[in-house]
């Protein structure tokens, strides 16, 4: 016959309107999570800097290493997004606009979408990537995003 036992012990319960650690500092618990993240992954904040990406999300993305890209603008960082036409022809500024990591920091909802990405100096077909983004809120308002990437 299996024995169980059972230990009851005192919960910490925060009084009404304190912020719990996780909720006082959302942004940072992400951007730790993202730079030690095995997923392709990448954080970004509301001014479209980069504050975190996972090294694997750089080597899909075509971007080097986490170094290079972390502090500068998402695109202006290195990433170089073409279209899905025979010429690959890089995407304008209002097709910019419209990409997940982009469109879940100014819509505030979710998005989800195809990326062409082509690496620097490579005139190949470059890599389709699904990518799935959701807004990061800090003290109820968005902060950033949170996308995740995996290769179509």
């Amino acid at each position: 016959m299996a024995h169980v036992e059972l230990s009851l012990s005192e919960v910490f319960a925060p009084t009404a309107g304190t912020p719990t650690g996780q909720e006082s500092d959302n942004f940072g618990q992400w951007s730790s999570t993202v730079s030690h993240a095995a997923e392709p992954c990448l954080l970004i904040d509301a001014e479209t800097t980069v504050m975190a990406i996972s090294s694997s999300g750089c080597e899909l993305l075509c971007l080097g290493a986490p170094e290079d890209v972390i502090g500068h603008p998402l695109l202006e960082g290195g990433l170089r997004l073409v279209d899905f036409t025979a010429n690959r022809s890089e995407l304008t500024e209002q097709d910019t606009d419209k990409i997940p990591p982009l469109l879940a920091l100014h819509s505030g909802r979710l998005a989800r979408g195809l990326l062409r990405v082509q690496g620097p100096g490579d005139d190949g077909p470059g890599v389709t990537v699904d990518a799935i983004s959701t807004p990061v809120l800090t003290d109820g308002s968005v902060a950033g995003s949170l996308t995740f990437f995996s290769a179509v």
